[in-house]
């Protein structure tokens, strides 16, 4: 019940659109059950006439037959319309509503979610929920509505008939429901967790497609997609014959409700109590009643379904936030960067991911960070951007404590290029404007330019309206990555965090974007995470995070003299002393020497 009065709430703010359904859902109903009616009387006074046993007036229940058959047509046309408008409606609302939740819990709260089953949810499982107004909803309250309305109207014909139909309406309208909503409980709770699990198997399946042919898996993956097919298909129809079930005992009662309705009445019309014609008017309008209460079974036996995919969504709204918002205050007015005696781990009884971090950063300096994989780079990143709190230290933005900025406010002062950015399946100005929506086509081309890329943009036959594919697939990596650079130009942010943004890269096309981070950084605080020697050259200093003994992280300078026409000796001797062969390696300084050169 607590379920549902939650999605009663979701589908309020459309209440009218919802009534409006349910109104003209009854509308059809009551037409039909009275057309039928009317008709089986007319039909029958007609064949009597004939006879000559009786007279009657032709024209006007003739005339209501017609004008019946027009509004049944036209109720039933807007019936669809509205009540698919409505759910539509409500549908594109609830996916908004489900992302405006999903956001902020992004990444600490879903790192137990696999992305598969997220797209699940954020898909299938709010699809499923047009059940809830369509076939749940809305054929209850019309079932109420136009069974209590056909009872007494029949009543004011016969109530022992009026009272024999009530029952037949209780007994298939409530006790076939009940049985279809127990026998279709399990199944349909299964349902929704197979056809997640389906869903996220076929995803994991397709992006990771080339890994699983590296690692020999493809067939191991897909026993386990067809084995949960299996399972889907096996509930199914088990749903479906409890449909048929339903459906078939629907039917049923209401044969055995006309028959006792015709038991009933035929004495009647033998002692000329009831007119004859009434027996076929009767007979049909308690035959046609039983469509007021046609789709209950089926809303009931779907109510499983229905609600298991409301608590799995509920699952992902009720999780509270990792950091908690701290009311909006002012915007620091500098953008140093001052971290002391930062510790962070991921768990409560977890190992230091950081601990004693302490670095300061002028405005507009560079850093670049450097360590082995997993000792806390880009944990720190997490940090910075409120995606992750930490426990004990103290980070400060231009003097203000971070932890007094909401997290949309301090990432509003960053920029980030990362290894691996992405890029939506849309158009290259679609993925430039989510940076600034209101930059103008002079805006679009100054960034691209600024980034290296506008030449190879504009040489598209579509220009900035070249989709780009799923991930960026139909541009180079190198493309991509500038395209991510171009978005940070426009949004020019003061603070700029760089994650491995030349990784992956072939030499010429790490040349072109080092180029472009140069431009980049000129001015702006930067962090920069990255291997690579020669992306290094671009910083100030360069410090290293070094794992210790018992997953503890130290932060070592490393002297690093940035490159002038007149330093090269410098440089060289910088790189060569044994602080330089613990950054890169022994050896190394040989190849930041040709990057030296080539800058």
């Amino acid at each position: 019940m607590n379920d549902i009065l939650r999605l009663l709430r979701l589908f309020w703010p459309y209440r009218r659109w919802l009534a409006a359904g349910i109104a003209l859902s009854v509308v059809v109903i009551l037409s039909n059950v009275v057309l039928l009616a009317l008709a089986g009387w007319f039909i029958a006074s007609m064949a009597l006439a004939g006879l000559g046993t009786q007279a009657f007036g032709y024209f006007t229940p003739a005339a209501a037959i017609r004008g019946l058959a027009i509004l049944r047509t036209v109720a039933r046309y807007l019936e669809r319309l509205v009540t698919h408008d409505a759910t539509l409606r409500v549908l594109s609302e609830l996916r908004v509503w489900f992302y405006r939740h999903l956001e902020p819990l992004a990444p600490a709260r879903l790192q137990n979610y696999r992305g598969g089953d997220l797209l699940s949810r954020i898909r299938g499982d709010i699809d499923s929920l047009d059940n809830f107004y369509l076939q749940v909803l809305a054929p209850t309250v019309s079932a109420a509505i136009t069974s209590v309305a056909l009872v007494a109207g029949l009543a004011l014909f016969s109530g022992r008939v009026a009272l024999i139909d009530a029952l037949g309406l209780l007994a298939a309208g409530i006790a076939l429901p009940l049985l279809a909503l127990r026998l279709g409980r399990r199944p349909g709770n299964r349902l929704v967790g197979t056809k997640a699990a389906l869903r996220a198997a076929t995803a994991d399946t397709c992006r990771g497609l080339g890994e699983l042919r590296v690692y020999a898996a493809t067939a191991r993956q897909g026993a386990q997609v067809e084995e949960l097919s299996e399972a889907l298909l096996a509930d199914q129809r088990r749903l479906s014959w409890i449909k048929g079930l339903s459906a078939g005992l629907s039917g049923l009662f209401g044969q055995l409700t006309m028959w006792l309705a015709l038991v009933v009445t035929i004495p009647l019309v033998t002692q000329g109590r009831t007119p004859s014609p009434d027996l076929a008017m009767i007979a049909l309008y308690v035959l046609a009643s039983f469509e007021a209460i046609a789709g209950l079974p089926l809303a009931f036996y779907l109510m499983g379904e229905t609600l298991a995919a409301a608590r799995r969504i509920f699952e992902i709204i009720d999780a509270a936030p990792e950091l908690a918002e701290p009311p909006e205050g002012p915007l620091p007015q500098r953008f140093d960067i001052v971290v002391r005696d930062l510790r962070m781990r991921y768990a409560p009884d977890g190992k230091w991911v950081l601990d004693g971090l302490d670095f300061a950063l002028r405005q507009g300096g560079s850093l670049g960070i450097v360590g082995v994989t997993g000792a806390g780079k880009s944990t720190l990143f997490n940090v910075l951007l409120r995606f992750r709190e930490f426990q004990n230290g103290q980070i400060e933005i231009g003097g203000v404590p971070l932890r007094a900025l909401q997290g949309e406010q301090i990432r509003a002062l960053c920029s980030v290029v990362a290894q691996r950015g992405h890029l939506f399946n849309t158009t290259i100005r679609e993925n430039l404007l989510l940076a600034r929506p209101d930059a103008s086509e002079r805006d679009l081309v100054e960034a691209l330019r600024q980034a290296g890329v506008f030449d190879e943009v504009e040489s598209f036959s579509e220009g900035l309206d070249t989709f780009v594919g799923e991930v960026g697939a139909r541009l180079s990596g190198g493309q991509a990555r500038r395209i991510a650079i171009a978005r940070a130009f426009l949004k020019d942010a003061p603070i700029l965090l760089l994650d491995e943004p030349t990784e992956g890269l072939d030499a010429a096309s790490e040349r072109v974007v080092l180029e472009a981070l140069k431009r980049l950084m000129t001015g702006r605080t930067t962090l920069l995470i990255s291997h690579r020697a020669q992306a290094l050259l671009y910083v100030d200093r360069v410090m290293r995070i070094e794992g210790a003994s018992g997953g503890l992280i130290r932060l070592q300078p490393v002297p690093l003299p940035l490159w002038s026409p007149t330093a090269d000796a410098t440089l060289l001797t910088g790189l060569r002393h044994p602080a330089s062969e613990s950054l890169f390696g022994r050896g190394s300084h040989r190849s930041v020497m040709k990057a030296s050169r080539d800058r």
